[in-house]
């Protein structure tokens, strides 16, 4: 432990992101690591909800770092920013030229860089807001990901070109400068997970004169199990398994479905 200091071992406090210091970072780093032994180690992204817990979700993958060699990076993208009271740019990915893909991006550069980790794909998980960033990472970039893992979004983008951003893929290309990259896609190990208990509607349901409003932004379903059944018969169509986890006697709770995601990474890592 000579090799790094104090602060950036363990829980690790918050970092601001070099490329914008408006966002910001804070880690798990397994009690054995060192630089020597950098090259063992592989990197799992938590991304948080609208709470905004990255402490709590980096904490609760303790277990699962130390005993799969694995830093834990857990990003924190503030309420407010860009537009003031919203509190949901991010799970959309851009807000005018800001692109929140980008910024976590470079939050993984400066981690590989400051522990001398290899640069190859890394684990992705998020829940709520978190599950609506992951998906819609998961489309842009799936060649950076070794797996994914889709946590009970409120709003889901189908993998349907008839529908338009953000409720289908239509469009995609002109508002990111992407292709789906479907053959990428398919290499990548998918799960959706979600309470048996999350049936509570009233954040989900957009009114029509909601800001997110769009023709068809409530046909995937009532429900958080509905929208997320519904994104995966979307992924089955484009021939993309997905793993599907139903945690029984869970509402709406992030910190509940942990159990399930811990043991699709360490099935993954352990292939």
């Amino acid at each position: 432990m000579s090799d790094l200091g104090y602060y950036v071992l363990g829980e690790t406090s918050y970092f601001a992101s070099k490329a914008d210091q408006r966002f910001g970072y804070c880690l798990y780093v397994p009690s054995g690591f060192s630089l020597d032994s950098a090259a063992d180690y592989s990197l799992a992204v938590i991304v948080h909800g609208s709470g905004r817990t990255p402490q709590k979700y980096r904490s609760l993958f303790k277990d699962f770092a130390e005993e799969n060699r694995c830093i834990i990076l857990a990003p924190l993208f503030p309420s407010g920013v860009m537009v003031d009271g919203v509190e949901s740019n991010y799970k959309f990915l851009r807000c005018g030229s800001l692109r929140f893909d980008h910024l976590l991006l470079a939050m993984v550069d400066e981690v590989r860089a400051q522990y001398g980790l290899i640069a190859e794909p890394f684990l992705m998980h998020g829940f709520s807001g978190g599950g609506h960033f992951a998906h819609r990472f998961f489309y842009l970039h799936p060649e950076l990901l070794r797996a994914v893992s889709i946590g009970a979004p409120g709003m889901v983008t189908l993998l349907d070109a008839s529908l338009d951003w953000h409720c289908g893929v239509g469009g995609m290309e002109e508002e990111f400068n992407v292709t789906l990259d479907y053959a990428a896609m398919r290499k990548v190990p998918v799960q959706m997970v979600v309470g048996g208990e999350d049936i509570e509607t009233w954040e989900i349901t957009i009114p029509v004169d909601d800001p997110l409003w769009m023709f068809g932004v409530n046909d995937a379903g009532t429900t958080r199990i509905d929208r997320l059944q519904s994104l995966r018969n979307s992924f089955e169509k484009a021939s993309i398994d997905v793993q599907f986890d139903v945690v029984p006697g869970v509402a709406h709770e992030g910190f509940k479905i942990l159990t399930p995601v811990k043991q699709f990474f360490s099935e993954t890592l352990n292939k």
